[in-house]
C-alpha cells in the first residue's frame, strides 16, 4: 500500500462529528448496512418500540468491550426485567406486548442468561446460532446480525479515534513462562526463583501463585503497551487456560487500561487447536495479529505478524529442540531498544500510517467524483494552472480538471460571470460556481450546494461588454 504526499487537510480526529464523513468510511469497509441495518423483520412503529429501544441501547453497550463491568451490570439488570416480563400474572396490556415482541424474533440478536434479550424467549426451545462470548459475560451468546451489527458500529467508533483492532498472544510473543518443577539446575544455582518471589510491580520476573509457574515479561513489553494503546483496541487472545490469561493480564496491565475484559482463552475458542476472529468483535478488515504460532490463525493469515519466539527459560529452549543456554541461565536478555517487540513497534506505527492515509485519499477522492472542472479568470495570466493550489485541490477531491470546455464538463469555476467560459456555461445548463465551492468541499469532505456558491456579476453585466477569455491560462 502506497501513501501519496497530499496538501495539509483536516484529521480523522476534527471530523468526529461529521456523519457524512463516518458513512464514507463505513461504505470504504462494505460494513453500513451491518452498522445501520435494523434487525431483520422489525415492523417500524410497533407497541414494543420504546421497550425495543432501550434493548437496543442494552446492545450497544457491548459496543465498547472495554467497559466489561457496566456491561456486565446493564445486561443482568436487563435479565432480572426479562424475568419479571414473562411472569404467568402479567396483566393483559403486558402480555399483548409481549406477543408483538415474540412475533419479531427469531432470528433472535443474542441471549443472556438462557433468554432472548429482545423477546424474552427461552434458548432452549430451538437451535441458536450464533458465540458465546464467555470472556465479555459467561452467559452471553450473540447471534450472527447481532455480531455484524456490533462489529459494523464498532468500525465507525474505531475509525472516528483513529485506531485500528490489536490482537496479541501471549506466551513467546509476550512473555515467557515455566513451571516450577522445569527450572533447571543452572537457573536454580543462579537464585531465579527467589528472585522471582519478591514479586516487584515494577520488576519484570514473577510468581503465578497457585499456579506454581514463573513468568518472565519480555523486554520493552511495558512500553510496547503504552504506545500501542494509542493507535488500536488490543485485546490478549491466548490458547492458555482462562485463570492463567487473566493472572498474567494482571502483570501486563496492573491499571486495567488496556485490556479490561477483552482477554480470550482457549475456553472462548470456536474451533479446537484454532484462534478466530469469530470470538472478537472488531471488524477483519482493521484487525492485526502478533502471535509466534502461525498454524493456529489458518484463517486469518493475511492478518498476522509472525513474531520471533521469546525464549528466556530453559524449559522453553528445550521444548522447541535448542540446546544451547537459556536467556537465563546466561543471566542475559533482549535489549529493549532493538529487540522483537521495539522493532515490533515500529512495523505497526508503519502499519497504522499507512492504513490512516489510505482511507483519508480514498475518502477524499469521493467528495467530488464524477465532477469534470473548467477553470475560467481563477490562476494569474502567466501560470500554469496545473500547479495551482486549487487545482490540485480539486483533483484531490476527485474532480478532473481540465482547460477546455465540452460537453463533458460538469462545473465551471470562475470569480466572474462575463467570461466566455461562464457565458458558455449558462447557455449549456452546466453549474456556474465561485471557487470557494472547492475549498468548502475540502473543508467539509462533502459536495457543497452549488447554490451557494454564485459566480457575482451575471445581472450586472447583462448588456454591457463581454469580458474575453485569455486562452493562457484558462
Amino acid at each position: 500500500m502506497s501513501v501519496a504526499a497530499e496538501s495539509p487537510s483536516p484529521s480523522l480526529s476534527s471530523l468526529s462529528e461529521d456523519e457524512d464523513f463516518a458513512d464514507i468510511l463505513d461504505a470504504e469497509l462494505e460494513l453500513a448496512s451491518a452498522a445501520d441495518s435494523a434487525s431483520p423483520g422489525e415492523p417500524p412503529g410497533s407497541p414494543s418500540d420504546e421497550e425495543e429501544e432501550e434493548e437496543e441501547d442494552l446492545v450497544v453497550e457491548l459496543d465498547a468491550v472495554g467497559q466489561g463491568s457496566n456491561k456486565r451490570r446493564r445486561l443482568e439488570e436487563h435479565h432480572q426485567d426479562q424475568g419479571t416480563a414473562t411472569r404467568p400474572e402479567e396483566d393483559a396490556i403486558a402480555g399483548s406486548v409481549k406477543d408483538a415482541q415474540i412475533k419479531i424474533c427469531p432470528p433472535h440478536p443474542g441471549f443472556f442468561g438462557g433468554l432472548c434479550f429482545r423477546c424474552g424467549k427461552s434458548q432452549d426451545e430451538e437451535d441458536v446460532p450464533g458465540i458465546a462470548f464467555g470472556y465479555i459475560h459467561k452467559v452471553l451468546r450473540l447471534g450472527t446480525s447481532e455480531m455484524d451489527r456490533l462489529r459494523g458500529s464498532e468500525v465507525k467508533n474505531l475509525l472516528r479515534e483513529r485506531k485500528l483492532v490489536l490482537i496479541l498472544d501471549l506466551d513467546h510473543t509476550l512473555i515467557n513462562s515455566t513451571r516450577l518443577h522445569d527450572i533447571s539446575s543452572a537457573e536454580m544455582d543462579l537464585g531465579i526463583q527467589s528472585a522471582a518471589s519478591k514479586n516487584d510491580p515494577d520488576g519484570s520476573l514473577f510468581t503465578l501463585q497457585g499456579m506454581h509457574m514463573l513468568t518472565k515479561l519480555r523486554p520493552f513489553v511495558r512500553k510496547f503497551l503504552e504506545e500501542a494503546s494509542s493507535m488500536f483496541e488490543m485485546y490478549i487472545y491466548t490458547m492458555g487456560d482462562k485463570a492463567y490469561a487473566v493472572e498474567i493480564a494482571k502483570l501486563l496491565d496492573p491499571g486495567n487500561v488496556y485490556f479490561d475484559s477483552k482477554v480470550i482463552s482457549n475456553a472462548d475458542c470456536t474451533q479446537r487447536h484454532q484462534k478466530g476472529l469469530d470470538v472478537v468483535l472488531g471488524a477483519d478488515s482493521v484487525a492485526v495479529i502478533l502471535d509466534d504460532t502461525e498454524y493456529v490463525w489458518q484463517k486469518h493469515k493475511e492478518n498476522l505478524i509472525l513474531m520471533e519466539r521469546y525464549h528466556y527459560f530453559a524449559a522453553s529452549c528445550r521444548q522447541f529442540g535448542f540446546s544451547n543456554q537459556s536467556l537465563s541461565e546466561m543471566m542475559q536478555d533482549e535489549r529493549e531498544s532493538d529487540g522483537a517487540l521495539a522493532t515490533i513497534l515500529n512495523v505497526l506505527k508503519r502499519i497504522h500510517t499507512i492504513f490512516f492515509d489510505s482511507v483519508i485519499k480514498r475518502v477524499r477522492q469521493e467528495v467530488l467524483q464524477g465532477c469534470k472542472l473548467v477553470f475560467s479568470r481563477v490562476f494569474p495570466s502567466d501560470c500554469h494552472p496545473q500547479d495551482q493550489i486549487m487545482w490540485k485541490m480539486a483533483e484531490q477531491l476527485g474532480a478532473v480538471c481540465c482547460s477546455e470546455v465540452d460537453p463533458s464538463v460538469t462545473h465551471v469555476v470562475a470569480v466572474h460571470a462575463g467570461t466566455e467560459k461562464a457565458r458558455w456555461a449558462a447557455v449549456n445548463k452546466k453549474f456556474l460556481l465561485h471557487p470557494r465551492w472547492i475549498e468548502a468541499c475540502n473543508y467539509r469532505w462533502h459536495r457543497q450546494p452549488e447554490e451557494d456558491f454564485p459566480v457575482p456579476g451575471l445581472k450586472e453585466d447583462k448588456g454591457k461588454e463581454k469580458v474575453t477569455e485569455d486562452a493562457t491560462c484558462n
